[in-house]
Formats: structure tokens, C-alpha cells, sequence
């Protein structure tokens, strides 16, 4: 029995636990809206209230008429790969930690981003090739801070919630993490995610 609560996996969110891609999001964001409606929201404003969500559920937040949204979106998800192609580097440390604990665990990355954005980010940062398998937005109909992107995570591991650990630094992300039943480790950001932190969870 105490064999079954020993984790065994561990999920990790992307944006603000993997990568710093907040800002990536905002001037992405910001820049199609400009374009097409003459208007920006505000850095405190995206932290308090759309930092996380996907574009889709942003769109909603701010009343977009319903025939002016896929050319947001696009532009938005166009605007994300330059920045993320622009200012993503190398992350030589998440590298080593993710190295060390794939030797014992399974690792998966759980996102509210959509796939291409989501492999982008880890391509560039270095850290792809270290996960078993990415949950995106496009994976299930209820993203974050529903828990089902999680749920359909221990599913595919064929993992009780018992053996998964989750590790996520936003509100909304957190609140899926625990409506998802597993052990969830909180963050502030990506310099809170360390070897040594994780172990300590662990």
C-alpha cells in the first residue's frame, strides 16, 4: 500500500515553473490588440486577471466580438513563437535538475498553452527532450483552473493521484492542481524551482 502513495511522476506547469514567459504573453497580447482594436491592458492588469488562461478565455475576459477573435488570436500566437525565438536561451540549470530526476521519475509538462507554443518554449529553453508527454489547452474541453488537463495527465501515466506530484506558481493554476486530488508543490516563480526544492518535496 505505501508503494502506491510513493510519487512517481511529476507534472510540471510551463509558464512561471519552466520558462519566464509571462512578459513573452503580455507584449504578445498587446500587440494584437493594438492592431486590431487600438488598445493595451495594463502589465498589473495581465498579472491579476489573464496571466495563465489561455488566449481563447482572454478574448472572453475582454468582450471581443465573437468575428474579431481568430485574427487576434493568430497575430497573438504569431507575435508569442517571434518573442519566444527572440529571447529564449538555453536553461542550463532546469536542464540538470530535469536530467537528474528523470532517472527515478516520469516527467510531464501540463499547459494552458497551446502545443506549438508549448513545444516551442521547451525546445529553446532545452528542456523537451526530458518529457514523457505534454498536456496542452487543445488535450480537453475545461483548461485551468479546472483540474482536467491533470486529470487526463494520470490517466495517460495509468498513476493514482496519490503517486503525482504537481508543481505550479498561479492561482488558477494551483486551484486545478488540488481539484485534481494530487500533492501539489507551490512556487513563486521559475528561480523557485530547484533540484534541491523539488527534492524536498518529494
Amino acid at each position: 500500500m505505501e508503494q502506491d502513495k510513493m510519487i512517481k511522476a511529476i507534472l510540471f506547469d510551463l509558464d512561471g515553473v519552466l520558462v519566464d514567459a509571462c512578459t513573452w504573453h503580455y507584449h504578445s497580447l498587446n500587440d494584437a490588440l493594438k492592431h486590431f482594436k487600438g488598445f493595451e491592458i495594463s502589465y498589473s492588469d495581465h498579472l491579476d486577471n489573464y496571466n495563465g488562461l489561455p488566449t481563447s478565455v482572454k478574448l472572453d475576459i475582454l468582450k471581443i466580438p465573437e468575428q474579431e477573435r481568430y485574427n487576434i488570436w493568430k497575430m497573438k500566437q504569431d507575435r508569442t513563437l517571434y518573442n519566444i525565438n527572440k529571447y529564449g536561451v538555453i536553461d542550463r540549470y532546469k536542464k540538470r535538475m530535469l536530467a537528474t530526476l528523470k532517472e527515478k521519475y516520469k516527467l510531464v509538462c501540463v499547459t494552458n498553452s497551446i502545443r506549438e507554443t508549448a513545444i516551442q518554449m521547451l525546445k529553446v529553453t532545452g528542456q523537451l527532450s526530458f518529457f514523457d508527454f505534454i498536456i496542452t489547452n487543445e488535450d480537453v474541453i475545461n483548461n485551468k483552473p479546472h483540474p482536467d488537463c491533470y486529470l487526463l495527465a494520470m490517466k495517460k501515466l495509468n498513476l493514482s493521484k496519490q503517486q503525482c506530484l504537481i508543481i505550479e506558481d498561479s492561482p488558477k493554476g494551483r486551484q486545478a492542481a488540488y481539484a485534481s486530488g494530487a500533492r501539489v508543490m507551490e512556487v513563486i516563480d521559475v528561480y523557485d524551482v530547484t533540484l534541491h526544492n523539488v527534492r524536498r518535496e518529494l
